[in-house]
């Protein structure tokens, strides 16, 4: 449910301008954040932190972006909302026990993933890589090619980069696992 949620706006948008233009799609992926958020706090009642502050972005960024009557700002949004991400994933290095993808992996597996702290570390530091590379890919993007290429990217191409970098990030911590198999009790010998 959460995924569909966190897709809705993007699809919105995305389908919008191909119907219309960028303006009518940036206030429709407006309005798609707002009803978002309503949706998931009448079906959670909590909405996710991260929802929050790409909502926030999309309002700010598209609100000054149809004021000024300017879709370069608009598609400014991607990469400060990586370029945040990046910031947080660095700065939990030095503020809390654990980098902030160790909370998150742990939090999701129940804590069966086990690694050394400075597996973690590079883990954590491999996010902040890959959201850099993120945002600089996209403003590259949107500078460089078409508005209805830059469009395509921001659905298919980011998408793209984090399926593939999820996979590897899958196999790294694969072969990092340092959980060690349960042994029962007839396993123990006598």
């Amino acid at each position: 449910m959460q995924a569909l949620l966190d897709f809705f706006p993007v699809v919105v948008f995305f389908v919008v301008y191909g119907l219309s233009d960028m303006h009518t799609a940036v206030a429709a992926i407006m309005i798609s954040v707002v009803i978002q958020i309503a949706i998931s706090w009448a079906w959670l009642r909590k909405v996710n932190k991260m929802t929050l502050v790409s909502a926030g972005l999309v309002l700010g960024f598209g609100g000054v972006s149809l004021a000024l009557n300017n879709d370069v700002i608009f598609k400014w949004k991607p990469t400060i909302l990586n370029w945040l991400f990046a910031l947080v994933f660095l700065g939990s290095r030095f503020i809390g026990e654990q980098p902030i993808i160790q909370r998150i992996i742990q939090a999701a597996a129940n804590a069966q993933i086990q690694l050394h702290d400075a597996d973690w570390h590079r883990l954590n530091m491999m996010w902040v890589a890959f959201f850099l590379v993120s945002g600089a890919a996209n403003i590259f993007v949107a500078y460089n090619f078409s508005e209805a290429t830059w469009v395509n990217f921001k659905l298919f191409g980011l998408l793209g980069m984090t399926v593939i970098f999820m996979v590897f990030q899958g196999i790294w911590l694969t072969r990092r696992d340092q959980q060690q198999p349960q042994t029962s009790q007839s396993d123990k010998g006598d």
